[in-house]
């Protein structure tokens, strides 16, 4: 009689290692996997394939994302404008709808009856995977083992792996969750729960210590075709290629570290700690672009929209109509958002030094405080009267109302 089959998110981890085992035991599934390369690096890809047919899995997947995410999610995204909370820059919440979209397809390829995923019962990523399965297979089944097994901590989890001989490499010492891929790396959980404690100096990976950074200023240009970057100091790049080389540019320069107590969609706060270094960048320059290139009211408008975008990346609500729409009207403001910005980067900070586009709003004639002929300096009254009349009448209204309150009184 033949099993039906599950196909589990699996990374290889001491949750995921776990959770083969597990839902053998529970639901007597057959166990296909899915390790997803969003670019955490090959040290943690090697030999997961094989270790997962070792743990319990009939058959592994691993495939390479790195490109569909940059191109089809991280740079729609960085079109938006989209930064949560003012800090984060969403390198974990939106990789995970990929992740998502990828578990369906190979569920369906395999003829999987369900979905299971190792996200706990407190965090964003449960939501963010299981609103992508509902919107791309309403049908499929999802488990998430966090909100059924009796299994409450990472020491019953090590428990459990060594009672059932599951190779793990996890230790009670670990200090902190660690989730990377190509646009970030997050820090959550273990000693980065307390908000007053410093994270270890050793604990980044992308970014040197600012103040371990080169004295020295580095600049470099970053080159933009439809809000979309395209090259670095001149040289066009692939969209993965474009990412690790500012990751190592702005990375030198210790730029990109973010300390967060930020909202999580269940309600509670959590303490988050990110290094996003190509992605500041990026972020930093294409804002720099649209002021340049963009009209005052569609700027403003977009900005208002990019906090809905990422709230909509952060909420896992990447495929649903609003952003899908949210997506039409970027598109239609990011088309003359082309040209360069160049940067100077020093000790953890970014600034503009140069701005270049065919396509900019800037007029000097305009602005200029020398003699033009394009500016008649006493059209500005008649805009100020005008502009300012509902004020004037407040103030005529506001004068008329405290005399005759005077004159009650006196009388």
């Amino acid at each position: 009689m033949t099993r039906e089959k599950v196909v589990l998110a699996y990374s290889g981890g001491l949750d995921t290692s776990v959770i083969v085992k597990w839902l053998q035991e529970k639901y007597g599934y057959d166990i296909v996997t899915l390790t997803a390369n969003v670019g955490q690096g090959d040290g943690e890809l090697t030999g997961l394939k094989e270790k997962a047919i070792k743990t319990g899995a009939c058959e592994a997947f691993v495939e390479d994302l790195r490109e569909e995410l940059v191109r089809d999610y991280i740079f729609p995204m960085v079109r938006s404008g989209a930064i949560y909370e003012g800090k984060y820059l969403l390198g974990t919440a939106i990789a995970r709808p990929l992740i998502g979209k990828k578990l369906v397809e190979i569920a369906e390829k395999v003829g999987a009856k369900a979905i299971a995923h190792g996200a706990t019962g407190k965090g964003n990523d449960q939501v963010r995977f299981e609103f992508a399965i509902k919107a791309l297979n309403p049908y499929m089944k999802i488990i998430a083992p966090w909100r059924e097994w009796n299994l409450r901590s990472r020491t019953d989890c090590m428990e459990y792996a060594s009672k059932h001989g599951i190779p793990i490499s996890a230790t009670a010492e670990e200090p902190y969750s660690i989730d990377r891929n190509i646009w970030h790396i997050s820090f959550e959980g273990g000693i980065l729960e307390d908000p007053a404690v410093e994270p270890d100096k050793d604990m980044f990976r992308l970014t040197c210590d600012p103040v371990d950074a080169p004295d020295e200023p580095e600049e470099l240009t970053i080159g933009f075709e439809q809000g979309i970057p395209v090259s670095v100091n001149g040289v066009k790049l692939t969209p993965v290629e474009l990412i690790d080389k500012l990751n190592q540019i702005a990375g030198r320069n210790g730029v990109g570290r973010v300390d967060i107590v930020e909202n999580r969609l269940l309600g509670m706060k959590s303490r988050g700690i990110y290094e996003t270094p190509g992605g500041s960048v990026i972020a930093y320059a294409h804002r720099e672009l649209e002021q340049y290139t963009m009209d005052r009211e569609t700027y403003h408008f977009k900005e208002n929209m990019a906090l809905k975008y990422a709230e909509l990346v952060y909420y896992g609500l990447w495929f649903t109509p609003l952003r899908e729409a949210l997506d039409g009207f970027i598109s239609k403001t990011q088309e003359l958002v082309n040209g360069t910005i160049t940067l100077r980067l020093y000790k953890g900070n970014v600034c503009v030094v140069g701005r270049e586009s065919e396509n900019t709003l800037y007029h000097h004639g305009m602005v200029t405080f020398e003699a033009d002929d394009l500016f008649e300096q006493k059209d500005a009254q008649g805009f100020i009267n005008l502009y300012g009349l509902p004020l004037k009448i407040k103030g005529i209204m506001d004068r008329k109302r405290k005399k005759e309150l005077q004159e009650v009184r006196t009388n």
